[in-house]
């Protein structure tokens, strides 16, 4: 396949251009024309890069990839070694972040629900690009036996904080794969149960003991591994690419 077909392809089931982002989507570093191999993982780090190499792949396509808006310009140090084995192999990078967080099918947040058993019914925000969702367990749980669930599909323990009512059953619940901790106000808002996201700030605790919302703080990493290995799986599918998802493991 042609890098730019790929690219084509990738920006039409995501539509990148409808959402906001802080980061480039699409062909972020350019390689080979003809990508018969693609190695998908959540960030573009040296180590992936590496494996990469090893696979002989034309392509890695990431969640987090370059180029995020208030990081230094200049191409030197890490960032240097990063695009010099990019290039010096010829190896194409393709990089999409919100677009991929909120895809209905393929996006981390609706592969989360599914892994957690959540019927989705809608957005935060409350329009088709919010990157925080709502939705429904199918029988009420304690707090203890969600974290449960949730170390279970995701292969971690979460943090988990309890509000002062720490017996409240969870029947309604918010999420946002990866950073997205401070969401919790808006699912206080909604009177959810609980709220899950990958991070946790130092006010995130006082807001659910105070707000009556159960807090889980899965892991930015185990929350967003399950989109880009779906879109990868979906291209080899439906488009006949070879394609392999490597996992890097990140403790955060």
């Amino acid at each position: 396949m042609d890098n730019l077909q790929l690219q084509r392809i990738l920006n039409y089931t995501l539509s990148p251009e409808l959402i906001k982002d802080y980061a480039p989507n699409g062909l972020q570093v350019e390689g080979s024309k003809t990508i018969n191999k693609v190695v998908t993982g959540v960030t573009a780090s040296q180590s992936l890069i590496d494996k990469a190499i090893e696979l002989g792949a034309d392509a890695i396509l990431v969640h987090h990839g370059y180029f995020w808006k208030g990081e230094p310009e200049p191409i030197v140090g890490m960032k240097g070694r990063r695009i010099r084995s990019l290039i010096k192999n010829d190896i194409n990078l393709y990089g999409y972040h919100l677009p991929l967080d909120i895809h209905p099918e393929l996006g981390n947040n609706a592969r989360l629900a599914q892994l957690l058993e959540i019927d989705v019914e809608g957005g935060l925000e409350g329009h088709a690009q919010s990157v925080a969702m709502h939705g429904r367990l199918k029988r009420a749980v304690s707090g203890a036996e969600f974290a449960k669930r949730i170390a279970q599909a995701l292969d971690r323990e979460p943090l988990h904080i309890a509000p002062e009512n720490a017996d409240k059953k969870i029947e309604t619940v918010g999420w946002c794969t990866g950073g997205g901790q401070d969401y919790i106000q808006l699912a206080a808002d909604y009177d959810l149960d609980a709220f899950i996201s990958g991070e946790i700030s130092e006010r995130t605790t006082f807001v659910a003991r105070e707000q009556d919302i159960h807090y889980f703080s899965a892991g930015h990493h185990a929350t967003e591994r399950y989109g880009i290995k779906a879109l990868g799986e979906w291209l080899a599918a439906e488009h006949g690419l070879d394609v392999t998802f490597v996992d890097i493991n990140n403790p955060v």
